[in-house]
């Protein structure tokens, strides 16, 4: 670089905490004549324009004055530049449409870029984590298991019991965490980053406009950030039932006698214990073979133990003949091995998956192709058959995690708005399922493993032989690795046991950094943690985990 040319400066600077902050080094780096000055207490930096290394040293001199602490600088070159926004005739540099995770990711990534974004919302700002998803199943589902355990807890000199369960009271608490989520990590972001909010439904009216409230909009690009819905089966006589489905079973104000459950998936499992945990006599039913049919065998059959042993009834090869309601009964009429049965309960939940929602948005005028899903169908880059349209989350019916949906949408951000053609990465995703025992996986199952080629060996250690396990008197579970056999690399990690989602985190590090057998093996695993169960996993490749002693290796 000449001394002729600016420099554009990334400086890390400690101490910011909040948006005066920023203020106060923006200031600061004005007054030593820095130019195209922005900060950013939340990424710890500042980024500006300076004439040289001596104006630099300046700069950071001029931070310390005011009782900041300025850390390394980056020199960006001119690929790594955020690039001026083109002007035009568009409102928007990128406009939203939707308000769950994705969404509100890509706003933040896209004004710290220094756009012009607007976000579009027909309802509940927040998406479906917050609302509808994980937050409140996973509140409930803790009041459920504390229940639960007060009941039934495994040590022999504890009495403990509870009362009846009051649904009504549950769900006000719920509500009222759903609420103050919303409003702190949500609601408040919007003003905090200062992008636009327009309340209703969007619907393209051409590739680059699209129109809300009778009002047409056009922007640079769009994000589609509409999430999914319960999908529900086609089943005689359905409709005609007074069923459940997600969203709705979270709103019960009293618990069911008895609950029938269509469904195996995640969603099917995690409500269906909650609410046998609270009381209710459930039912499980699906069409396949196994429940988690995508998942290792070892997975299903644990999880079934554990699910059997606490009393829920799980039937599997069913065929749904038809549904029909007396009253306030509901009847499934199925076919199992040739033979009819009939399932009755008070409250039928739906739990068959999820369908992406487009219906609305008219991406035929946006030349926006769709998969047979109704999913919208994006690239490598996130973008859509219509370069100016990306797709993030849900609506894409890729992993459906919330955690994928906002990193999607920095993805979408990055590339909208700097220019970066930069690629999503879902190579390793781990996903867990909050029953008791918790299910968590990462990487690839056995099956995949050698689909792709690779010369497979695996680890099966059951959970009794786990300590942690033995001490909390619940060991049935499962603890799975893969393995390829010709470098030792870690390949996949499946587990069902308590906490399984903590202890899941440390399997993806090795999975996603091609940690091996040996190197696992040779780390100190904390005694009477579950995490421990991932070493002794390893030690199971070649010995016998149940001749060796405590701790050892």
């Amino acid at each position: 670089m000449s001394d002729n040319n600016e420099w554009r400066v990334r400086l890390k600077i400690r101490g910011m905490t909040c948006t005066d902050c920023e203020n106060h080094v923006k200031s600061a780096l004005l007054r030593v004549g820095a130019k195209d000055v922005s900060a950013n207490f939340r990424r710890g930096e500042a980024t500006f324009q300076v004439k040289d290394k001596e104006s630099l040293e300046e700069a950071k001199h001029e931070v310390s004055n005011i009782g900041y602490m300025p850390g390394d600088a980056e020199i960006l070159n001119m690929s790594e530049r955020i690039p001026e926004i083109a002007p035009g005739n568009d409102e928007y540099d990128l406009l939203i449409i939707g308000s769950g995770a994705s969404a509100f990711s890509a706003a933040i990534q896209a004004v710290g870029y220094g756009a012009k974004v607007a976000m579009v919302e027909r309802g509940t700002i927040g998406g479906t984590c917050v609302n509808i998803g994980c937050v409140p199943s996973k509140t409930m589902l803790r009041a459920a298991e504390i229940h639960h355990m007060a009941m039934h807890n495994p040590f022999h000199g504890l009495n403990t019991s509870t009362g009846a369960v009051d649904l009504a009271k549950l769900i006000v608490d719920k509500n009222e965490l759903v609420g103050e989520l919303r409003q702190h990590k949500y609601i408040d972001l919007i003003d905090e980053y200062g992008f636009d909010l327009i309340q209703g439904e969007a619907r393209f009216v051409d590739e680059r406009t699209v129109e809300v409230n009778g009002r047409q909009i056009t922007a640079r690009n769009f994000l589609i950030s509409t999430g999914a819905s319960p999908a529900v089966p086609n089943i005689p006589g359905l409709y005609e039932v007074d069923y459940l489905v997600s969203t709705t079973a979270l709103e019960l104000q009293k618990l069911p006698k008895r609950l029938a459950v269509i469904g195996s998936g995640y969603i099917a499992m995690e409500l269906g214990q909650m609410f046998h945990n609270l009381g209710s006599e459930v039912t499980l039913m699906q069409r396949s073979a196994r429940v988690l049919k995508s998942y290792e065998p070892e997975v299903s059959q644990a999880i079934t133990e554990a699910l059997t042993e606490q009393g829920m009834k799980i039937i599997t090869s069913a065929t749904f003949n038809r549904v029909e309601q007396v009253g306030d009964i509901k009847r499934v009429y199925i076919t199992v091995g040739g033979h009819e049965q009939v399932v009755e309960a008070e409250a039928l939940l739906i739990a068959t998956g999820r369908k992406p929602n487009t219906d609305s948005l008219n991406l035929e005028a946006a030349k926006v192709k769709l998969g047979d899903r109704g999913e919208v169908i994006v690239n490598e880059y996130l973008r859509t058959s219509n370069h100016r349209i990306y797709a993030a989350g849900d609506v894409t019916m890729g992993p459906q995690f919330v955690y994928v949906a906002a990193y999607e949408g920095m993805i979408v951000a990055e590339n909208a708005i700097t220019g970066a053609e930069k690629k999503i990465d879902l190579r390793v995703v781990p996903g867990v399922t909050f029953t008791n025992p918790s299910i968590a996986t990462v990487g690839l199952t056995e099956e995949k493993a050698k689909t792709e080629g690779f010369d497979v060996m695996t680890s099966v250690l059951p959970l009794d032989a786990v300590p942690r396990a033995l001490v909390n008197r619940e060991t049935t579970g499962v603890f799975k690795i893969v393995a390829d056999s010709q470098t030792r690399k870690i390949l996949g990690v499946h587990v069902v046991a308590e906490n399984a989602g903590d202890v899941i985190y440390s399997a993806l590090l090795a999975v996603k950094f091609g940690l091996t057998i040996d190197d696992l093996r040779s780390t100190l695993a904390p005694y009477l943690t579950m995490a421990e169960g991932l070493k002794l996993a390893t030690l199971t490749f070649d010995k016998n985990v149940s001749k060796l002693s405590c701790c050892a290796g």
